[in-house]
């Protein structure tokens, strides 16, 4: 092992320690010691990054309203499906139907549980991204079927289809996308600690290649407790303490890491103070809800950012259980309505926070699911259907290019696993081309964008 690579071990496992009762908010990365590339920036922008965990059941998210699409899907989930009076309420209505690769129109209804985002959609600060999935490029079904385009790593598998949506690389990456484009911003902000934020604990869509995502939790940042109040009840053992952490040495490894612990503190003091001091939301989250704390943490930060200096944030947060291979219609419409609610919150918190404009959430999965049930659940699939809300958001209309609902029809590969049409890199490009990154930044920032003729790469729903 060479010593580049065992001093990059050591504070991989050192970020994970706890001493004394410390828990460090810094996922360490060596890489973070360098400054990342600027890119500048004079007004205030943010994404939000709502991760579904488990892969969301996509047919019962948006489920098909037309008669005959209708028809297909209860037909192959009869036991899962909705009844078709129950969705006329959240029938949606966009400026124009989507359409299949036959130029068939479609129709669509969002499951009853999501209500909550209709008045959204309806006001034009939602749009609905059908079909989207992780792809190296564009690929048709008899590609896939004979294997003679490149398809990415393990599909159906979890940890490595969470890998691809979040780093558009296979499991293992070091970095990801959201934390690539916080390589590019966190020069230009005033404290680029504050660059990467996540609210659910570690994820690698956050890390970047110099840019370290900061941990915070619902509650805001996480002290070191010894520092807190006096360790062994003697200001004196405290004290010593954070000598011992903070102070530098001359050994390589044990000084980096002094670093990183003293940034903590500071971004703890910082952040802690500038929440104090941030304008109070008015807006009601729900209780019991935990995406909903995460959401109500992202926009106290939000509100904080003239504070603590920032100019462009990348967030996380996220929600699991989404694995419903068993029991989906005693969970799933359950998960939905904590979605909804917690979105629906978010975006009025920005509302009354005059940020509307300039902050844009979407949501994440594993992959879609099957839409043959197995009885009382859904089964791994790859392509989904994803929502976009937020004041710049050009809502009220789909994206992308709607699935023909069939057994075996153009867009299946199998017991209703969608071939996606959009890939990720294209709806990462058009969230990194709102936030500023230039169109040669992201082809650095997304691997697989190149092979996406340029017209093609932004989606234009921000």
């Amino acid at each position: 092992m060479t010593a580049d690579s065992s001093r990059r071990a050591f504070l991989q496992r050192a970020s994970m320690l706890a001493l004394s009762g410390v828990a460090t908010p810094l996922a360490v990365n060596l890489a973070a010691m360098a400054e990342a590339s600027a890119a500048t920036a004079s007004d205030y922008k943010a994404i939000v990054c709502v991760f579904l965990y488990g892969g969301n059941d996509y047919a019962n998210t948006l489920v098909p309203y037309d008669a005959a699409s209708y028809n297909a899907y209860y037909g192959l989930r009869p036991t899962l499906a909705y009844q078709h009076s129950a969705l006329s309420a959240t029938l949606l209505n966009p400026a124009a139907a989507p359409v299949d690769v036959n130029g068939t129109a479609h129709q669509y209804a969002l499951a009853p549980e999501l209500a909550p985002l209709l008045p959204i959609f309806n006001a034009g600060k939602m749009g609905v991204l059908l079909n989207v999935g992780t792809l190296i490029q564009p690929t048709s079904k008899l590609q896939y079927t004979t294997r003679s385009a490149p398809l990415p790593s393990k599909l159906f598998s979890h940890n490595d289809q969470q890998s691809e949506w979040q780093s558009s690389l296979p499991e293992g990456a070091s970095s990801g996308w959201g934390g690539r484009m916080g390589d590019l911003f966190q020069s230009g902000n005033g404290n680029a600690t504050f660059t990467c934020v996540n609210v659910s604990g570690n994820a690698v869509f956050l890390a970047g290649k110099q840019a370290v995502q900061y941990q915070v939790s619902p509650n805001g940042s996480v002290p070191f407790n010894a520092l807190q109040k006096p360790l062994f009840g003697s200001a004196s053992c405290s004290s010593a303490l954070q000598t011992l952490i903070t102070q530098q040495y001359a050994h390589a490894m044990r000084s980096d890491y002094a670093q990183v612990t003293q940034r903590a503190i500071s971004a703890n003091d910082v952040l802690t103070a500038a929440l104090a001091g941030g304008p109070a939301i008015n807006t009601p989250f729900p209780d019991a809800n935990g995406l909903a704390s995460q959401l109500k943490m992202v926009a106290r930060m939000i509100a904080s950012a003239p504070a603590i200096g920032a100019r462009r944030q990348v967030f996380f947060v996220s929600m699991g259980g989404f694995d419903t291979h068993d029991g989906l219609l005693g969970v799933h419409p359950g998960l939905l309505k904590s979605v909804a609610d917690a979105m629906a919150a978010f975006y009025a918190a920005t509302v009354e926070l005059g940020v509307s404009n300039q902050v844009t959430a979407f949501t994440a999965s594993d992959f879609g699911r099957t839409l043959s049930g197995n009885n009382d659940g859904s089964d791994h699939g790859w392509g989904s259907m994803h929502f976009m809300l937020g004041g710049a958001v050009n809502g009220g209309r789909f994206y992308g290019r709607a699935p023909v609902v069939a057994s075996d029809g153009p867009d299946d590969v199998g017991q209703g696993r969608l071939l996606p049409t959009t890939s990720i890199e294209q709806y990462a490009a058009t969230l990194g081309g709102w936030m500023g990154v230039s169109n040669s930044d992201l082809l650095s920032m997304l691997p697989s964008l190149v092979n996406y003729n340029a017209g093609a790469r932004k989606l234009g729903f921000v």
